[in-house]
């Protein structure tokens, strides 16, 4: 490709509501255009770069034995009503009508189609396992869309599904994805981890997320650097603290906190830790009868320390909160304390209630609480002596930097990440809702057994853009960058030399298989070094009529802080090597 065949649209600014680099240089550098809220074009720079990343996932997919299809963006309401997302699933779900108000979605996944093909298809024992995948346009109507391409409305998205006989076959089935994704992620050329993620309803330990390490990430990666375990901060484990509880040393007492609503104010005020202080979270459960209506509803308890955040996938697996829970209402902390939040406890409730605790709290001796009595709380609480045991104990919190590696292996670290892709095994949860059976070897329906794996496309390459940049621009890797080498010839336009010595080259470079764009343009050499800085292609090659006199070219990585020269003779076989070729 020639610059001057090419759209090459790079701005010196980036758009005032372009809030991290992705989405900063994505825009500078061309590579797409804003159309709408969440909603961006995606310009040949950009787009190169997204075919790239296509192509990778294609052929690792292919070669673990999936089979590609392409399923309608627009799918019919009923099969999502047979699972019941039609109606659960947010406002995120498009959901729109045609001419004769008939219900359609606009997807933003396709487990019900691709179980619809599933159970059209799949007849008998004989045909399983089955992988379908595919890449597709989806859509999610995102309440606050931003940061570009991390968190866009449309987006492109690589979905597969597999289909096996039973439980031990879908692992197998899973195994494979797990192992293919990271086969995937090794060629985009990024540092990533692959952590243990939490399951949801489904339960079990199968599910992984693919997390780009980048310090603009939106999640947090718990890993131990002394081992293997790796986890999302919703599945890593708070193990309980070893020892015995310590002995009561200090009397209760009700002490004045006048305006100090906040564990961490209280332990300024008092002079103590905060590890000392406990935290009171209060939940409520309902029961529904057959028309949705509340019957009944339970109110919760929890406490944690006052340095600690909750968990809310963890509360989720509680028993008796696993069903769904909410916050409790004003109406409903007033029944059971008789006081406004921030200065609740667990002494002296009006009305009884379930109280769980977390590990850390049900260790702790001389703590401290609200009194449920504004502007008061009270010290030297101990477990047995002031008040029974908890209802329940559970691990309830986040992470901390330091804390015990589940494995044992060490002390838990913490860094940032944008996930990526994630492996998934759902069971029978969508073949059940929509009836998709097979027929066994003694001839009965069976349930097929299904996994998910998604992989960002679009998402992709913000994620390596938050890697990989500095101040010049993005700083690709050769895997997905939008061209792999570019030559730039000075005053090529006004120096015959100059010219036929790119052309020469440019034209054994595009024969040997080379992704080498040839800068045509007679740009000045600053203007045309900084353009391609910060469109970020990974290799260079700079000519001149100096160079040629010389017999040298000027070759430099992205990455490197100077130019090598290069003999002009050998240059073709230098880049071949350089660029593995």
């Amino acid at each position: 490709m020639k610059a001057s065949q090419f759209l090459i649209s790079t701005l010196k600014e980036a758009p005032a509501d372009a809030e991290v680099a992705s989405h900063r240089l994505m825009m500078r550098a061309g590579l797409i255009k804003k159309l709408g809220a969440g909603i961006y074009n995606y310009m040949p720079m950009g787009l190169r770069v997204i075919r790239k990343v296509e192509n990778i996932v294609r052929e690792e997919m292919n070669r673990a034995g999936a089979m590609e299809l392409v399923m309608p963006v627009v799918q019919p309401a009923e099969l999502w009503q047979e699972t019941g997302r039609f109606g659960k699933m947010g406002p995120e779900l498009l959901r729109i009508q045609d001419r004769h108000e008939r219900d359609y979605v606009i997807q933003p996944t396709s487990e019900e189609v691709v179980t619809d093909i599933a159970r059209q298809e799949i007849r008998s024992y004989k045909q399983l396992p089955k992988n379908f995948y595919q890449i597709q346009t989806k859509f999610r109507d995102e309440r606050r869309p931003r940061f570009g391409l991390m968190r866009g409305r449309e987006f492109v998205m690589k979905d597969a599904y597999s289909f096996d006989r039973d439980q031990a076959s879908a692992k197998a089935s899973y195994q494979v994805m797990a192992q293919a994704y990271r086969a995937i992620f090794d060629r985009f050329g990024l540092t990533y981890r692959a952590v243990a993620a939490d399951s949801g309803a489904i339960g079990g330990d199968l599910s992984e997320e693919f997390q780009v390490i980048a310090a603009t990430g939106e999640d947090a990666i718990v890993y131990c650097p002394g081992s293997d375990y790796a986890a999302n901060m919703e599945k890593a484990e708070a193990l309980a603290p070893a020892g015995p509880r310590p002995a009561p040393a200090n009397a209760l007492t009700k002490v004045p906190t006048p305006g100090k609503a906040t564990c961490a104010d209280v332990a300024q005020l008092l002079g103590v830790p905060l590890a000392t202080t406990v935290k009171s979270l209060v939940l409520a459960t309902d029961q529904l009868d057959d028309a949705g209506q509340v019957v009944k509803s339970q109110v919760w308890l929890l406490l944690l320390r006052g340095d600690h955040d909750l968990n809310e996938v963890k509360a989720n697996k509680v028993p008796g909160l696993d069903t769904g829970f909410r916050f409790a209402t004003v109406a409903e902390i007033d029944a059971h304390f008789g006081c406004k939040p921030g200065y609740l406890g667990p002494l002296g409730l009006k009305q009884p209630l379930k109280i769980v605790a977390d590990r850390e709290v049900v260790v702790l001796a001389d703590w401290i609480c609200g009194a449920n009595e504004p502007d008061f709380h009270i010290t030297g609480v101990n477990w047995g002596r002031d008040l029974p045991e908890p209802d329940l104990v559970a691990d309830l919190r986040n992470v901390v930097e330091g804390d015990a590696s589940p494995d044992g292996k060490g002390a838990l670290a913490i860094e940032r990440g944008i996930e990526v892709g994630h492996v998934f095994y759902l069971g029978t949860k969508y073949s059940k809702a929509m009836n998709a059976t097979f027929l066994d070897e003694g001839g009965k329906p069976q349930f097929l057994e299904m996994g998910c794996y998604g992989i960002g496309i679009t998402r992709l390459p913000a994620a390596a853009i938050e890697q990989n940049h500095d101040e010049r621009g993005i700083v690709w890797p050769d895997a997905i960058a939008p061209f792999t080498l570019v030559l730039c010839p000075i005053a090529m336009d006004r120096n015959a030399d100059v010219k036929a010595a790119a052309e020469k080259l440019y034209a054994e470079l595009l024969a040997a298989g080379i992704d080498v764009i040839l800068d045509d343009r007679g740009e000045r050499p600053g203007v045309m070094f900084a353009e391609w800085e910060l469109i970020g292609v990974p290799h260079r090659l700079v000519m001149s009529d100096r160079g040629l006199k010389e017999g040298t070219f000027e070759y430099q990585h992205r990455r490197d802080a100077a130019a090598t020269k290069v003999n002009a003779a050998e240059a073709f076989a230098f880049l071949r090597e350089r660029l593995g070729r």
